[in-house]
């Protein structure tokens, strides 16, 4: 109820400073208005969704501020265990939230409020949003930055336990880079989190880090090097963690060629992001996130062979420390590029081995791209044939996905259809699962665009910031209305 009262009170002030100010030629106002409409057509489920999020940033010489309007009634989830079989009174939420201020001058900062922001690579820390995955990790915070060639940033901050409603977890820390010659600057963090557990004590963990970054003609290198102890937990010995990144590339001429190497130990937390080191982001277990126990290395480069045409492979390894957990990632592909035409063919591979749990799985990808203009129309085609196979325990199965999506653009008009399938055997082409969607965009006004979305979508396995979830199927319809001011 208080919080609720600070809101309004923070809105009517909002009015009123803009009432006030807005004769004056230096205030700008700047804002958007995206909505959702979707209607799910799957039986046994909740058919209706609605999302309306009404955001604006107003700037003032040095002071800025900004909230948003968020209505949820209820939000569509992609996460399968989410998704809601009857309307549900505690998944229905609207109000202002996501509220900040700051005064900026030369190159000092002040800033309150939801806070986006990372420390060096994100290894030690990082409050985000991952739009893909629809998890918000922002802290709400102040945050004091310097940024000149002495870099320094202070942060002291809280953001909702995961698990217990209405109880907040703290997050406190700062980090400082510096150049030391041209090229080179070194920088280090300290970080401390205090989490609320079931027990209805918080427990703390302390991170230190070091980093270094190098850039030069030829030359790209970052290291980053980090320790974490988390105790203050019943029952628990102090626990001790440590992460090791290493990524450096080197160019000459057409080519570039790079690497990268990670290290984690017991050091995976929700505030922190950390690199995958592979081309598509996949984690070393589907069960598990990273940063628990592993160590790999990547290797990449590409060739500019003429001015249209260039060459890229990568390949990473990954395994933990018993060696009884191993994956393997790489992706080749050759393009060529010559004024409106272009086509990329494409090759990946992912392969997983679980020797605890005796299973394996192998994902293998080759890929078509190509864009051209036909009769003046812009034409995009892509084309894919992944090929799924797993085994657990004697268990082996096998099945292929196609995929087929054109898209092309219409004057104003941007249409999308894509087609996908599923079968064990291409003698079950015609007997086989098919989904087939088709998405319009349009301009309705200069600043305000509406997507329609119709059909259905597979779902299947996403991974990102080193975490991989299987989102849900959709089948029905999805409007949108986006709006820019």
């Amino acid at each position: 109820m208080v919080e609720q009262k600070m809101k309004h009170t923070l809105f009517i002030m909002l009015l009123i400073s803009f009432t006030l100010l807005s004769a004056q030629n230096a205030l700008s106002v700047n804002g958007s208005n995206e909505a959702k409409f979707i209607y799910r057509t799957v039986e046994d489920s909740l058919h209706t969704y609605f999302n309306d999020t009404f955001g604006f940033n107003l700037a003032y010489r040095n002071f800025s501020f900004g909230m948003k309007f968020i209505a949820e009634l209820p939000k569509y989830s992609t996460e399968q265990t989410e998704l809601l079989d009857e309307l549900d009174a505690n998944r229905l939420e609207l109000g202002w939230q996501e509220l900040y201020a700051s005064y900026e001058k030369d190159a000092c900062k002040i800033y309150a409020g939801i806070t986006e922001e990372s420390f060096g690579n994100g290894i030690v820390f990082r409050s985000y949003k991952d739009l893909e995955f629809d998890v918000d990790n922002r802290l709400e915070s102040v945050l004091f930055s310097y940024n000149d060639a002495f870099k320094f940033k202070a942060i002291y901050g809280a953001i909702e336990n995961p698990a217990i409603t209405g109880k907040y977890d703290l997050a406190y820390g700062a980090d400082v880079q510096s150049p030391y010659f041209q090229g080179l600057s070194l920088g280090a963090s300290a970080m401390a989190f205090r989490n609320l557990l079931a027990t209805n004590i918080y427990n703390q963990r302390t991170v230190f880090a070091g980093r270094l970054n190098y850039a030069s003609k030829y030359v790209d290198f970052q290291a980053e090097t980090a320790f974490s102890e988390l105790y203050h937990q019943p029952g628990i010995g102090t626990k001790n963690g440590k992460a090791i990144y290493v990524n450096g590339s080197y160019y000459f001429g057409p080519v570039t060629l790079g690497g990268a190497y990670k290290q984690y130990d017991k050091f995976q937390y929700r505030l922190n992001d950390l690199p995958a080191v592979n081309y598509h982001n996949e984690t070393l277990s589907d069960a598990s996130a990273t940063g628990e126990d592993e160590i790999g290395y990547q290797g990449f480069g590409t060739v500019n062979i003429t001015d249209y045409l260039n060459f890229t492979a990568d390949y990473a390894e990954a395994w933990n420390s018993d060696k009884n957990k191993k994956m393997n990632d790489a992706y080749i592909a050759l393009e060529y590029v010559k004024d409106s035409f272009s086509l990329l063919a494409s090759y990946s591979h992912i392969e997983k081995i679980d020797d605890i749990s005796n299973s394996w799985q192998q994902d293998l990808i080759p890929a078509l791209q190509t864009n051209f203009a036909l009769l003046k129309i812009p034409v995009q085609i892509q084309a894919e044939y992944k090929k799924v196979s797993k085994q657990r325990q004697e268990a082996e199965s096998e099945h292929f996905e196609p995929k087929l999506q054109t898209d092309f653009t219409l004057g104003k008009l941007s249409l999308s259809l894509c087609a996908q399938s599923n079968w064990e055997d291409i003698s079950e082409i015609l007997d086989s699962r098919y989904w087939a969607s088709a998405q319009i965009k349009y301009p309705l006004f200069e600043h305000s665009d509406i997507i329609l979305f119709g059909g259905k979508e597979a779902g299947g396995k996403v991974c990102r910031n080193g975490v991989c979830r299987y989102v849900a199927p959709f089948e029905g319809l999805r409007f949108e209305l986006n709006t820019r001011f």
